[in-house]
């Protein structure tokens, strides 16, 4: 089964996490959290900020490293490193995705998590807000 590596960001402000719905594709109106693909010779960080500009042109600062998220889908294997963030600089734009939300601890189940996210979901709840 093929791997897809990719960097998730939770973004952190005040007590609440930033959500973002898919505008496209499979997995179409299912929430997650931006980022994408670690392209060859990337680090997840280096992939974290590049996705990050493109789909949200905002520069974001990496505060940790929450978890490896590791999940079968169907056709792939999906391997997710996810990180902590704050906003660092520019205003929250999406160019990809169809609507974003910033939820709070009891906002979290309000959206429909893309399966590999939904472990994510319940480590946030329980540490990060």
């Amino acid at each position: 089964m093929k791997t897809i590596r990719v960097a998730a960001a939770i973004i952190k402000k005040d007590n609440a996490i930033f959500a973002t719905q898919r505008g496209y594709g499979e997995f179409k109106d299912y929430w997650e959290f931006p980022g994408g693909k670690i392209e060859p010779g990337e680090s997840p960080e280096e992939a974290l900020h590049r996705e990050i500009m493109e789909e949200l042109k905002v520069t974001v600062g990496i505060d940790a490293h929450l978890t490896r998220v590791e999940y079968d889908y169907p056709d792939f294997h999906l391997s997710m490193d996810c990180f902590l963030c704050h906003l660092e600089s520019g205003e929250l734009t999406l160019t990809e995705h169809e609507a974003a939300r910033w939820l709070k601890t009891d906002e979290l189940e309000e959206v429909g998590w893309l399966p590999a996210d939904e472990a994510v979901v319940e480590m946030i709840r329980k540490e990060v807000l």
